[in-house]
């Protein structure tokens, strides 16, 4: 670790226009340009690219790590983030353009005093355009957006981004990880590098990648924060819908798989907001089921999946020891003697598999004493899943 106090970190392919709107915001801090660095996680070999970023080393310092590999946003990340030397490491999409005081006010606010916090950023006319396609693009000049950004720093508060709303604050609360956005972020590098929080480069596109990497910071105990006052505008660039879509729904179930959590396969189900909602509720529901099942404290409610006369099959409601990671004696009967069994703390509001994966889910009674939106929710997931679904009484498919 150097005297640095920040190393901005900053995933980039094929997007020169906004590049070089972010590094002219980065170019004109009031922090002293010997206080932070710049770090590109290129991927690409493009002469363009260099060419725009050497534009700026005469008032920046900015290194470029290239790699000309397939396109991987988690892998961009991963090739600055292991660069890092300052106290702070800001995380930072192509798409941001910052308020000239931002790396002061971030670090005066957040960090002066050596504090151990992720802080999360207003990422300004994100929610506005995310579900919307965007095909073509024109750049406006930088001093459009150096405007904007004065007459909201001429403000006495800027609260423009979604997360930041009141009827939030709930979700926020019971699940500060799912606010980050891998777009505008800060933690300490001490932090990454003592626990090794890089972006897992197994999701592939847009999807949940930031959510993921903010949990495992959250499990090191650090605190996750809405920022006081930080905030940057993100910049327009090409989207589609429907591919974002597709992608974020194999991300979901691949962090699902990663992270078998009950809060997650809730949000899957009935989305963040209502799943802080509703948890404590579920949670008394799914104890008293394991209860019912009278193995004992040990055993709750879970999914296993393994083979039954060779064909694939999940079982949903069957009783786990979650412990140990293992299937009741009754749960592993079912399956082929010799059938290696995937045992997941699931309650199958959502399960990580592919629509029609598995050729049969067995659902087993315990569902059947859940209330009937959960117990609904369980047999639509299995109906996803599963060629053919058999239930126990009062299950029944719908």
């Amino acid at each position: 670790m150097t005297d640095l106090k920040f190393s901005v970190v900053i995933p980039y392919k094929q997007r020169l226009d906004n590049i070089r709107l972010v590094l002219s915001a980065l170019a004109e801090q009031s922090m002293d340009r010997s206080d932070f660095e710049v770090l590109i996680g290129a991927m690409e070999y493009a002469p363009e690219f260099v060419s725009v970023a050497g534009e700026f080393t005469d008032r920046i310092d900015v290194v470029s790590i290239l790699s000309a590999d397939e396109w991987n946003l988690c892998q961009a990340r991963n090739l600055a983030l292991r660069q890092a030397r300052g106290q702070v490491t800001l995380i930072l999409d192509a798409d941001m353009v910052l308020p000239p005081h931002f790396l002061d006010n971030l670090y005066d606010r957040h960090y002066a005093h050596g504090q151990n916090v992720c802080v999360l950023g207003q990422m300004i006319g994100y929610d506005d355009v995310v579900e919307t396609d965007v095909e073509h693009v024109e750049a406006a000049p930088f001093s459009h957006y150096r405007e904007v950004l004065a007459g909201l720093e001429e403000r006495d508060e800027v609260v423009m981004d979604d997360r930041w709303n009141a009827d939030q604050r709930q979700a926020f609360a019971a699940f500060p990880w799912v606010f980050a956005r891998g777009g505008l972020v800060a933690v300490p590098t001490a932090t990454v590098q003592e626990h090794g929080i890089t972006y897992d480069v197994g999701f592939r596109g847009w999807g949940p990648e930031d959510q993921e990497w903010a949990l495992r910071v959250a499990l090191t105990g650090t605190p996750i924060v809405l920022g006081q006052e930080v905030y940057g505008l993100h910049l327009p660039h090409l989207r589609s819908v429907a591919d974002n879509g597709r992608t974020a729904w194999l991300n979901n179930r691949y962090y699902l798989a990663k992270w078998p959590r009950l809060e997650l396969e809730l949000a899957l189900a009935f989305g963040w907001s209502e799943t802080a909602r509703i948890l404590p509720g579920v949670r008394a529901e799914l104890a008293a089921a394991g209860e019912r099942l009278g193995l004992g404290p040990r055993y709750g409610l879970g999914a296993v999946r393994g083979t039954v006369d060779g064909r694939a099959v999940v079982v949903v409601g069957a009783a786990v020891d979650r412990a140990a990671g293992t299937p009741g004696p009754e749960t592993a009967a079912l399956f082929d003697t010799r059938s290696p069994l995937t045992v997941l703390p699931l309650a199958g509001f959502a399960l990580p598999y592919a629509d029609g994966e598995i050729e049969e889910c067995h659902v087993l009674p315990p569902v059947a004493g859940l209330d009937a939106r959960y117990r609904d929710a369980v047999l639509r997931e299995a109906e996803r899943v599963a060629l053919k679904v058999s239930t126990s009484a009062g299950t029944e498919p719908r």
